[in-house]
């Protein structure tokens, strides 16, 4: 993801509206920061997925919180090449593979992609956060001032985001992160329904904040959904923990699915991330 969006950004920057200045490299590790301008807010997109690394005589241990089932197609390269295989849970739950040859110990293996399309909605693994990285993307095109964070292992607990913070707030004295994700469909949250804002999570960020943000979503017309929820977390929760006054608010489309090879988000939602990103990085 790293290569591919440092790939994108070379090519197709010249065409945006500001150019922006680029960090990465080894003080990045395989983050990437993207600054327009001058900034006041910046938006965070992981870059990571879930997944799993093979361990020995045939097993696998997840990479962050992933939801399948025997038969599920996985893929990926070792020494030898392109490995394709396929989960196996047993009779005691044993998390497994089945593959023609043996995979080199250490191996990541992710979703085997499968893209489905129709005139409402798009369906692949991975969207959580495809389409957050994708939606950044999007802002970039016509973001005068700000910046975009496209950070790692989210899906594994955090890492990145601590020496992000610190650069972005002592660099350029940034006080405002909103999290360019993808949440989940509830009761409460439905497909179509516009993009989510959400109030809470298993972090709990400043209620002046999410006030702010939802005044500005009354006011920019694009379609919106509150989201309430005890559980989950994102990059917000890792920006909550560090020594800076950084508030935060998550803001994206919801999945049917989640965190398996068939997640699915609803055409008009990923429209309106778009729109909305827009709107409040020009406000903010």
């Amino acid at each position: 993801m790293h290569d591919f969006l440092m790939s994108y950004i070379y090519e197709y920057s010249k065409n945006w509206k500001v150019q922006p200045e680029i960090f990465a490299g080894e003080d990045f590790q395989e983050c990437i920061v993207l600054v327009f301008g001058k900034p006041r807010t910046a938006i965070f997109a992981h870059i990571d997925n879930i997944g799993f690394t093979v361990r020995y005589e045939n097993q696998l241990v997840k990479i962050g919180g992933t939801h399948l089932k025997s038969g599920t197609q996985l893929v990926g390269t070792d020494r030898d090449g392109s490995v394709t295989c396929e989960v196996v849970l047993d009779d005691e739950n044993h998390l497994l593979y089945k593959s023609k040859r043996a995979i080199e110990r250490g191996t990541n293996l992710s979703y085997f992609p499968d893209w489905r399309e129709d005139e409402n909605s798009v369906q692949c693994c991975y969207m959580d956060n495809r389409l957050g990285v994708w939606s950044a993307l999007q802002v970039c095109e016509t973001l005068e001032h700000g910046a975009i964070v496209f950070s790692c292992w989210e899906e594994q607990g955090g890492g990145s985001v601590p020496f992000l913070a610190k650069f972005l707030f002592e660099k350029y004295a940034i006080r405002k992160a909103l999290i360019s994700d993808i949440t989940w469909i509830t009761e409460g949250v439905r497909p179509g329904q516009g993009v989510v804002v959400s109030m809470r999570d298993s972090g709990l960020p400043r209620r002046k904040f999410i006030n702010e943000i939802i005044r500005h979503a009354r006011e920019s017309k694009v379609p919106f959904q509150l989201e309430v929820e005890s559980s989950g977390g994102s990059d917000g929760n890792e920006l909550q923990k560090q020594p800076y006054p950084i508030d935060w608010c998550f803001i994206g489309a919801a999945e049917e699915n989640v965190h398996t090879p068939d997640e699915k988000v609803n055409k008009k939602d990923i429209a309106a991330m778009v729109d909305l990103y827009r709107y409040l990085m020009e406000e903010l």
